[in-house]
């Protein structure tokens, strides 16, 4: 029987999280180290990574930070070592850093743009499972949870690369579920539109207006998604893998 006390408690665990200085990441560190889990953020910015520890060792978590880019793969190594070795495991990895140098149509995207998108939104997560699954979780198993977005799964104006991106690893979620079973599983949550930094551009000169076209009236919050990655962490969804849960406010309904 499910303890509902216990459900959504990560205990003892420690999860790496790309990008996880501000928004969607940050919620994500926030929500797990409040729920009992260590941390190791992976981001580019020492100042921000100096700040999110101190944060998150307030709220009782160990942490281990380190500098430098989800799509550089001697990064990577790095990042999933000092996790294991710092924190002794690594039983969740969430891939949430993302970048989107480009702007406009796909036809005219320079081949420039195209491979640093790539890079990190795609070759990086595989890169990342790659390492966590050959230090920690082949042997011990775990849960990987892929931030990908609802561009992933339906085409909008101007951010095609970027949404060609997040459909490739909708993609590679489902295909690394398949593989890694029953030891590994691998999720995904697909944001719309919320209130970030790195979304600016698509909500911040008239939020109201944007919202009033949401069934729910709102654009997501940092926290909305950061629920769903708790959920997938824990055991209260040890029943699923290679799914993606859609959390946009029910614009894909509109």
């Amino acid at each position: 029987m499910i303890d509902p006390d216990r459900a959504l408690r990560l205990d003892g665990r420690v999860a790496l999280i790309t990008g996880a200085t501000r928004g969607i990441g940050r919620a994500i560190a926030e929500a797990y180290a409040a729920a009992g889990a260590g941390i190791c953020v992976l981001a580019r910015k020492p100042a921000e990574l100096e700040e999110t520890e101190t944060a998150l060792r307030a709220l009782g978590a160990p942490v281990v930070t380190i500098a430098g880019s989800a799509g550089d793969p001697e990064v990577i190594t790095t990042a999933v070592d000092r996790c294991v070795t710092e924190l002794g495991r690594l039983d969740v990895l969430v891939n949430n850093a993302a970048t989107n140098p480009t702007f406009g149509p796909i036809i005219e995207t320079e081949p420039r743009a195209v491979r640093k998108v790539l890079e990190v939104n795609v070759e990086g997560p595989l890169l990342l499972a790659q390492a966590a699954w050959r230090a920690w979780m082949a042997e011990h198993g775990g849960s990987i949870v892929n931030v990908v977005s609802t561009g992933g799964i339906r085409p909008a104006p101007f951010i095609g690369v970027y949404n060609a991106s997040k459909a490739a690893l909708l993609h590679m979620t489902k295909q690394l579920a398949l593989e890694l079973a029953p030891g590994v599983r691998v999720n995904a949550l697909a944001p719309g539109l919320v209130r970030t930094k790195f979304a600016r551009a698509l909500w911040g000169v008239d939020e109201a207006a944007v919202a009033s076209r949401h069934p729910m009236k709102r654009i997501g919050a940092p926290d909305d998604i950061a629920a769903a990655a708790l959920l997938l962490a824990s055991d209260a969804s040890s029943f699923m893998t290679g799914e993606v849960i859609v959390l946009d406010g029910g614009m894909l309904l509109a």
